[in-house]
């Protein structure tokens, strides 16, 4: 079979595996709390019963690591995990803020493409199928191809304990033709939710650039800063602790120990005590060419996850059988430098430094030259240096006298336990976050009004409506929902009462126009209509007759279908009072108001008339006045809105 067979067969499997888990989580979805949680617990206790077998076929297929570090690690992820988010919320309704009137709803993000490395493979594998079940996902494994062996069979134990409890098939796959190909279909297809990505610097930006979202993790080169007031017996054994971990295979493992000028020979003295050899010069030459070949800024494979004694022997070095570390002092930082960058082995560098100041600069350094964002430890006594420490640093994980890789993964900290470790915006990565299951859903938030919304344009039912009783204009359309019931039958055409529920105004503003109106029926609009119009010598014909007739369209239409009337001289401007004086504050009696004109008709060029004139319009409970007119008035407030009935000079004719 070719290569292009491989990836071919990669790519259909990749999106039948989509196909298959998307109709599975479609299911899933509508599990219950106590379902949800009874399948990631059924297969929590599969994976750890399985732990010590799953760890032993990892090391044997891939070659990294120890087995009985594994084992601690598989553990973290079957044990820690599932007791970190024993109890969390992820179906239905998650909070009730009835102070605010915000309610927060859990929604899964579907299918959840985790794509699996080589260093760590079955515990990641654990972990991310276990908070992708908690947030009621489906997860498509995508195997690193040096790990496939081991991956499947760890997916296998998680996905025969979930069927057990009813889980629907296709809920956890494991990809059993892993290409390059076949995970950029996995990563790009829209059936994918969210990618977890857990890999080299590559896979990750593939991952970022595929159009889909994605967690991923960047490089770390973590830096371990003993400071002056350390234990520093103590602090040598954490940091080779963490070192020596499964050969320093995790990412959070230490890269470099930063000694305070004054224990830097305490710190010396005791790295040799607890089995740490030191490079000569042209060993370390020797040591950096086999580590980094060819001017690599990552470690060659055949390094990776290897004992110190492996490592020395690749590179022609006599060293102690009991050697646990091999330790570099170094100057520089940079490529330069190669043992300064993420080794992933048992080989650190050793730096030192005047002062607090000096090794926050080189921890610095380093994190830049390849680990920002991700880890950085600090051994001392002396709390205020710890928070100076921490302050200074790029780094979002900074632990405290224990050890790095430990710390960070939530095993000797209170950190969320994880194997997902985000860089935030420093490492390129969308969060700074320990990876858990709140990360894998998305919160639906339904909201009430808090504050009142101030309407600005008259409801549609302030207006005459079309035939159908629905026409709005688009001013009705902006105003936004109003508080409108159902329109009446005209039960006689003198009715003048108008279906419309008046909206509240806003506390503390003063009502418009729209909101204070109250509509007349249609033939009495009509009759002032024509006061109007023949009060200013527009002609409009044959009067109508009283009687009722069919529901006429709406003023606005009638005014587009009307013949134009014959060129007239502007119209005068509806008579409009200046605005009220103050009343004297030396009388003792206030003065009888002045008197106020009710304009029965306004039109735009009234409004604009008394914008010029600088003169205010005054509206009363029948005032008709056109949209254009209130849009103009409104903005430029010059409507006062009052109760009083028009004067008799205004009466209207019967």
């Amino acid at each position: 079979m070719t290569l292009l067979d491989r990836d071919l067969i990669s790519i259909q499997e990749a999106r039948q595996a989509l196909a298959r888990a998307a109709e599975a989580q479609k299911k899933f979805a509508a599990f219950s709390q106590n379902e949800v949680d009874a399948v990631v617990e059924a297969c929590a206790e599969a994976a750890t019963a399985a732990g010590e077998q799953l760890a032993r076929t990892a090391v044997e297929e891939t070659g990294y690591g120890n087995i009985p570090d594994k084992i601690i690690k598989n553990r973290l992820a079957s044990v820690d995990v599932p007791r970190a988010i024993r109890g969390m919320k992820t179906v239905g309704i998650l909070r009730e803020d009835r102070e605010k009137g915000i309610i927060e709803i859990a929604e899964p993000v579907g299918v959840v493409a985790a794509v699996i490395p080589s260093t760590n493979p079955t515990s990641t594998t654990i972990y991310k199928t276990l908070i992708s079940l908690k947030a009621r996902n489906a997860v498509i494994l995508s195997p690193h191809p040096t790990a496939m062996r081991c991956i499947c069979e760890t997916t296998g134990v998680l996905e025969r304990a979930a069927l057990k409890m009813g889980a629907p098939e296709g809920l956890i796959i494991c990809l059993a033709h892993p290409t390059m190909q076949g995970t950029q279909e996995l990563m790009k297809s829209r059936e994918t939710g969210v990618i977890l990505a857990t890999g080299g610097t590559g896979l990750v930006r593939a991952a970022y650039s595929s159009g889909r979202p994605a967690f991923g993790v960047g490089p770390g080169n973590v830096p371990s800063f003993i400071e002056r007031t350390a234990n520093v017996r103590k602090a040598v054994a954490d940091i080779f602790a963490g070192k020596t971990f499964d050969y320093g295979t995790i990412c959070s493992s230490e890269q470099s120990i930063v000694a305070d000028e004054a224990v830097r020979e305490q710190a010396l003295d005791e790295c040799l005590q607890q089995g740490a050899y030191f490079l000569a010069p042209d060993e370390i030459r020797r040591l950096g060419e086999v580590v980094f070949p060819g001017g690599s800024t990552t470690p060659s494979p055949k390094i990776v996850g290897r004992a110190a004694t492996v490592i020395a022997e690749m590179a022609g070095l006599k060293v102690a059988a009991s050697t646990r570390v091999l330790i570099a002092k170094l100057d520089g930082v940079g490529r330069e430098v190669p043992l300064s960058g993420e080794k992933l082995s048992p080989i650190l560098a050793f730096y030192s430094a005047a002062n607090l100041a000096g090794g926050i600069e080189i921890c610095t350094k380093l994190l830049q030259y390849g680990g920002l964002g991700h880890t950085a430890s600090i051994h001392s006594q002396n709390e205020a240096a710890v928070k100076q420490f921490g302050l200074a640093i790029p780094a979002f994980r900074i632990v405290v006298n224990t050890s790095a890789v430990h710390g960070s993964i939530g095993y000797s900290t209170n950190l969320f336990p994880a194997m997902t470790l985000g860089c935030g915006s420093h490492g390129g990565n969308i969060t700074s976050d320990n990876i858990g299951p709140q990360h894998l859903m998305n919160i639906k938030r339904v909201a009430w009004e808090s504050r009142p919304v101030e309407h600005r344009t008259i409801p549609a039912g302030h207006r005459l409506s079309g035939s159908s009783g629905h026409d709005l204009s688009r001013a009705d359309a902006a105003s936004g929902p109003q508080r409108i019931q159902p329109p009446r039958a005209e039960s006689a055409p003198s009715e003048e009462k108008s279906t419309v529920d008046k909206p509240e105004a806003p506390s503390g503003s003063a009502p418009d126009a729209a909101t204070r109106a109250v509509v007349p029926d249609r033939q009495t609009i009509a009759r002032i209509v024509e006061q109007v119009f023949a009060a200013r010598g527009i002609s409009r014909g044959a009067p109508k007759p009283d009687n009722p007739a069919p529901p006429p369209a709406p003023l606005e239409a009638a005014a587009a279908v009307a013949p134009a009337p014959a060129p007239a001289p502007v119209p005068a401007p509806a008579k409009a009072e200046e605005p009220r004086p103050p009343v004297p504050a030396s009388s003792g009696v206030a003065p009888a108001p002045p008197k106020i004109e009710v304009a029965e008709f306004v039109c735009e060029d009234d409004a604009r008339s008394a914008l010029e004139h600088n003169r205010k319009i005054f509206l009363g409970p029948k005032t008709i006045v056109t949209p254009s007119a209130r849009d103009f008035g409104n903005s430029n407030d010059l409507f006062v809105v009052t109760e009083i009935i028009p004067t008799p000079t205004r009466k209207r004719r019967q």
